[in-house]
């Protein structure tokens, strides 16, 4: 039992890491984690198992094989869904607990995932899989249920997708971010436009996902720097909300608060020392982890 807890100690987050690039969700990522984990603990109990050769690769294929069964199941429900479907997103302070961090890099920044919701589930996961989590595509043909011919090309119309999109990056250092996403909270409680138009850019994008919930929400992204201002403004004005910057998902955002409960959640995205878009989540149901 000391090994086996030893063994899950050291992997437990990859299979964290691995389902929440899968699902972009972080309640489902835990139940997929919790459902590994009982998977290794029957494996452990029965005598008859061979020993592990590569625990890790074990783990993320059946974490895997998990958070595509669900990610299929959700296909249906996703394209209903009333306006756009944004990732749950990971808001991490000096309080977060080392034991709930997702490791966050690149491949778990808002821009990527919003692409990856547009791919195939096969493709997302034989992307993540291979790109990310150095799996060979003889496993990643066992988790997708196709040859390893297969799974190479799904990874491969994958990083197509991905590259025809222009999956952004920082192009402006973490400090001059940082700088803009203060200015962009302190121009929303002041209930500054001209003070948000400032630090968007003019062709700024601006994505916000209610699940339908929230009253007068848009259900199609708003274009242009003055556009997304207004219905930003539009949205929040009257509310009492405070508006603090965070970490979100790895990179400098902004939490929107009132009593101290979480309204929204924005992802910010950088170029040319302006913000180029906003991801805004709205949604109750996602924020449910948000300190």
């Amino acid at each position: 039992m000391t090994e086996f807890a030893d063994l899950w100690t050291a992997h437990r987050h990859v299979v964290r890491d691995v389902a929440y690039r899968v699902l972009g969700s972080v309640a489902e990522a835990e139940d997929v984690t919790q459902e590994t984990y009982l998977r290794l603990l029957a494996r452990d109990d029965d005598p008859d198992a061979e020993p592990l050769d590569d625990p890790r690769a074990w783990l993320v294929t059946v974490a895997s094989r998990l958070a595509i069964d669900r990610l299929r199941a959700h296909e249906h429900s996703r394209r209903a869904y009333v306006g756009p479907w944004l990732p749950e997103p990971i808001v991490t302070d000096e309080r977060t607990l080392p034991e709930d961090r997702v490791t966050l890099d690149d491949s778990v920044r808002m821009a990527l995932l919003v692409v990856l919701e547009q791919l195939t589930p096969a493709e997302r996961t034989a992307f993540l899989l291979h790109d990310v989590f150095d799996l060979g595509f003889d496993r990643i043909a066992e988790v997708l249920g196709v040859s390893p011919s297969a799974a190479r090309q799904s990874a491969s119309r994958a990083r197509r997708r991905i590259a025809a999109h222009g999956e952004a990056r920082f192009t402006v250092d973490p400090a001059a971010a940082r700088r803009l996403s203060e200015r962009f909270a302190a121009a929303a409680s002041d209930g500054d436009l001209d003070g948000l138009v400032a630090v968007l850019a003019t062709d700024a994008t601006g994505w916000f996902d209610s699940g339908g919930v929230v009253p007068g929400a848009p259900t199609e992204p708003v274009r242009g720097a003055e556009s997304v201002a207004r219905q930003f403004l539009a949205g929040v004005g009257g509310l009492g909300a405070a508006f603090e910057v965070a970490e979100v998902n790895g990179e400098p955002g902004i939490v929107m608060r009132r009593r101290g409960r979480v309204l929204s959640v924005l992802s910010l995205e950088f170029a040319d020392d302006r913000i180029t878009a906003i991801h805004g989540i709205g949604n109750p149901t996602k924020l449910g982890h948000v300190r």
